[in-house]
C-alpha cells in the first residue's frame, strides 16, 4: 500500500490472505469468503488447517482460484507469494 488512506476502511484489496481454519468455520472460509476475496482482486490464499496441521495454497488464474500446493506437518515449503524464503510449518503449529 503506498500510503494510508484517511479513511476507517481499506479500498485496496491485500495481494495475500492466510485464512485459519476451525471446525466451526471451514465452511464458510472455503465457500463463502474465497470467492469473494477472489472478486475483491486478492491474488493469494492459503488456509491454514491447525487441527490436521496442513497448508494449502491457492493462486487466482483466469477468474478461478487454482491449487498451487498442499503441506503437511513439519514439511519445509516455498510457498508463494513468499517464495523467497523457506517456509518451517513445524513453526506454525508449535504450541
Amino acid at each position: 500500500m503506498p500510503e494510508l488512506p484517511d479513511e476507517a476502511f481499506f479500498t485496496l484489496a491485500p495481494d495475500w490472505i492466510c485464512e485459519v481454519l476451525s471446525p466451526s468455520t471451514e465452511d464458510f472460509d472455503r465457500v463463502d469468503k474465497l470467492p469473494v476475496y477472489l472478486a475483491a482482486g486478492v491474488t493469494h490464499a492459503w488456509l491454514a488447517d491447525p487441527g490436521i496441521r496442513t497448508l494449502e495454497a491457492f493462486q487466482s488464474q483466469a477468474g478461478n482460484w487454482q491449487l498451487v500446493g498442499a503441506w503437511k506437518a513439519e514439511a519445509r515449503a516455498r510457498i508463494p507469494p513468499f517464495e523467497a524464503f523457506e517456509l518451517d510449518l513445524g513453526l506454525l503449529w508449535a504450541r
